[in-house]
């Protein structure tokens, strides 16, 4: 997966809380799991005024003009800026995948669900969690100025505004590492491919007849 260090981007607000995961990604386009294709379909039902149907071409479908993600102002948006429990329902890691797809890197909320929550990190994208003043004071911040972008520093663990303040957000040490080093779960485990290489060569001289019968 993509590494994660430093990423300044426009930031789009998401004004409404206990998003959950099938409006981030609606069911019926849950047909896949190459992890990529999904973004033209992320928060399908608010972002067009018809009934999105899957392997359909959004190329021509009728806008709703007013969803944030429509407007000239946020095209281009890496940053989501979003209200507590961002996330929940169910546990499709769809959601995550389609977030990443359409371009955003981070998801900055008060809180989570905790499986999205725990999914964003195995596919790349930063949940920073803030506090509700913090998150209102961004609210206040991206309506008023067009072009607003934030500053994500995962090495120094803060948000930057476009007036040079900080808000420090916390993260465990072991996902920041895997954020920083591009690490996912398949990525963890080839770090160990020589030890696993001399343990299957081992095996297979201590039981061969295992080996055998896969052929």
């Amino acid at each position: 997966m993509n590494k994660f260090t430093l990423h300044t981007g426009i930031a789009a607000p998401m004004d409404r809380a206990n998003i959950d995961t099938d409006m981030i990604i609606p069911k019926q386009f849950l047909k896949s799991i190459k992890r990529s294709g999904f973004g033209k379909n992320l928060f399908d039902e608010l972002r067009y005024l018809d009934e999105g149907l899957p392997d359909q071409e959004c190329t021509g479908r009728p806008l709703n003009e007013e969803f944030v993600l429509n407007q000239p102002r946020y095209q281009g948006s890496s940053v989501l800026l979003a209200r507590e429990n961002f996330g929940c329902g169910s546990s499709r890691e769809h959601a995550p995948w389609a977030l990443d797809d359409y371009g955003f890197r981070s998801v900055i909320a008060p809180s989570y669900a905790e499986i999205f929550y725990n999914n964003c990190f195995k596919n790349g994208l930063l949940p920073i969690v803030l506090t509700e003043e913090q998150v209102d004071q961004l609210f206040t911040e991206v309506a008023a100025t067009e072009g607003y972008q934030l500053t994500i520093d995962l090495e120094r663990q803060v948000v930057v505004t476009p007036s040079g303040e900080e808000m420090a957000f916390e993260i465990d040490g072991f996902r920041k590492h895997c954020l920083m080093n591009g690490l996912d779960d398949i990525g963890l485990t080839l770090q160990h491919a020589d030890d696993i290489k001399a343990y299957e060569a081992n095996r297979r001289k201590q039981a061969p007849w295992l080996f055998d019968a896969i052929k």
